[in-house]
């Protein structure tokens, strides 16, 4: 086996960069299709400056989830309008639509986010759900993003809660990176993890910590500032060749695990894995320095500490355990860890986590 690591064809950041996108789509094709979420196409879209009817660019609605049924009628759209470009604008289930269909149609894909809530716009891979939102497989693509466009002006007039989830699955990448390399896991492509790999995942670590609170409060008054535009580099591009070339293991592992309870689903993905960071730490045995670094940082910018933060404050251990017994399924990243995980050891960690969370807060 080799090391391996993978990166976008290209990454463009910048207050109004979607104006690059019609040049991008006669740079990679004949004709693109936007997958769009509702609120891109109603709110964002219009006010970008540039005239889609001129530029003869269809925009289809994206339905809500990213599952099979979705993926169907949209390559139906793709065939209808001879599209040879996808570009996937939104959040992160609507990117993942976006990169599985283009994938399956073989043409090439330009992901514009719309939020930096995940590290999913310049990844080479995405995650199918059941059309009840349940977590049902890994889909890799042939390649990774042909472009990716982010636009910041965008990116800071969302919601303040999007961009700090974004830091929840940009917290998880230097830890799932650290595990992988003291174990010589495989990464994201199939290979042992890079140098560049592990050094980006650990400056995206540091990123977070050193400009986090900064762009949060940047963020909630809708300013472009350079914490702004470090944040969200570090919550696309770091976070997403970090885990991608350096490999998952926990966090991961237990956000997978979590989407099996209802109650989870009103959460967003990073502050899903923002927890299994902390029951990671817990699991793992960190250093008890590092576990109040960690616990400050969520606490500092409102990441979940608890798991009545996640919508679970009132699961018993049976609901837990299908939670621990779903992370620890054969497929899923947390064997990446030293030794023999099992469902017990990460219930006992998620609950110390808990614990630990809840401890901290009532002595404020």
């Amino acid at each position: 086996m080799f090391k391996k690591a993978v990166f976008p064809g290209k990454y463009i950041q910048g207050v109004g960069a979607i104006s690059e996108l019609p040049s991008l789509i006669g740079l990679l094709g004949k004709q693109g299709l936007i997958l769009a979420s509702p609120s891109v196409k109603e709110k964002v879209l219009p006010e970008c400056g540039v005239d889609w009817r001129a530029e003869a660019i269809p925009i289809e609605v994206f339905r809500g989830e990213c599952c099979e049924d979705e993926l169907s009628r949209f390559s139906s759209v793709i065939t209808q309008t001879r599209a040879d470009v996808i570009v996937g604008m939104g959040g992160g289930k609507t990117i993942d639509t976006a990169k599985i269909s283009a994938d399956r149609a073989g043409v090439p894909v330009i992901v514009a986010p719309t939020i930096a809530s995940t590290d999913a716009p310049c990844s080479g891979c995405a995650v199918l759900y059941s059309k009840d939102g349940i977590f049902d497989s890994v889909c890799y693509q042939k390649t990774n993003p042909a472009a990716v466009l982010v636009d910041v002006g965008i990116i800071a007039a969302a919601p303040i809660r999007f961009l700090v989830a974004g830091m929840g699955d940009a917290l998880s990448t230097w830890f799932e990176a650290r595990s992988c390399e003291r174990t010589q896991s495989t990464n994201e492509c199939g290979g042992y993890g890079t140098a560049v790999g592990l050094g980006i995942a650990k400056l995206c670590y540091e990123t977070l910590l050193s400009y986090g609170v900064a762009a949060k409060l940047a963020g909630e008054r809708h300013l472009v500032t350079p914490a702004m535009e470090r944040i969200v580099e570090a919550n696309i591009l770091l976070s997403g060749i970090g885990f991608e070339s350096a490999g998952l293991a926990t966090a991961h592992s237990i956000q997978n695990g979590l989407t099996a309870l209802a109650e989870t689903h009103s959460f967003y993905h990073g502050e899903k894995v923002a927890f299994g960071v902390l029951a990671g730490l817990q699991l793992t045995e960190a250093s008890p320095d590092e576990a109040a670094t960690v616990f400050s940082f969520c606490e500092d910018i409102g990441l979940p500490t608890t798991l009545a933060d996640i919508g679970l404050g009132n699961a018993d251990r049976l609901q837990l355990m299908e939670v621990a017994e779903r992370t620890c399924a054969p497929d899923q990243p947390i064997h990446h860890e030293a030794g023999i995980i099992t469902p017990r050891k990460v219930l006992d960690a998620m609950l110390a986590a808990d614990a630990y969370g809840q401890e901290r807060r009532r002595r404020g």
